[in-house]
């Protein structure tokens, strides 16, 4: 049980240290950048706790349903990937109706600026494109086998 709850930790965590970073990529904050570092730390801890918990208690690790944690985590990170997406597409969004970012042409349609997509965000939301397909389709065929067959 203990180290079930230190591997749900351990993987919300890693989850989280990955949406920092990409946070901290596209705004440059500094409060983006703490959250990254406060992750990285708590990753490197809770890592420590469960290494050390399985040195001394290997029996620990045979109870553990890894399949339904990998399955969780699949969830996980495609709900990340698709926060991050809809992140980008909405600043796309905003930044597309600033008046700074676009003019009328001679035919009176609204041509854009290309301040209104940046190259961070294009390469993240390129980026997190695999990510997205393979841990959603392992995450929604496991569920299609739970939901017909009664087991992950």
């Amino acid at each position: 049980m203990v180290i079930r709850i230190i591997l749900l930790l351990l993987q919300v965590s890693f989850t989280a240290h990955i949406y920092f970073l990409i946070q901290y990529v596209l705004r440059r904050e500094g409060k983006s950048l703490r959250r990254f570092i406060n992750t990285a730390i708590s990753n490197i801890m809770l890592a420590g706790v469960l290494t050390v918990l399985v040195i001394f208690r290997p029996d620990l690790i045979r109870n553990v349903n890894l399949q339904f944690l990998l399955w969780i985590m699949a969830g996980l990170i495609m709900i990340i990937m698709v926060m991050i997406k809809v992140t980008i597409l909405r600043n796309m969004y905003r930044r597309s109706q600033d008046p700074a970012n676009y003019h009328f042409n001679f035919f009176g349609k609204k041509v854009l600026h290309s301040k209104v997509v940046l190259q961070e965000e294009i390469y993240i939301f390129l980026f997190t494109i695999p990510f997205f397909l393979f841990c959603g389709a392992y995450f929604f065929a496991r569920l299609v086998n739970l939901l017909m067959f009664g087991q992950l």
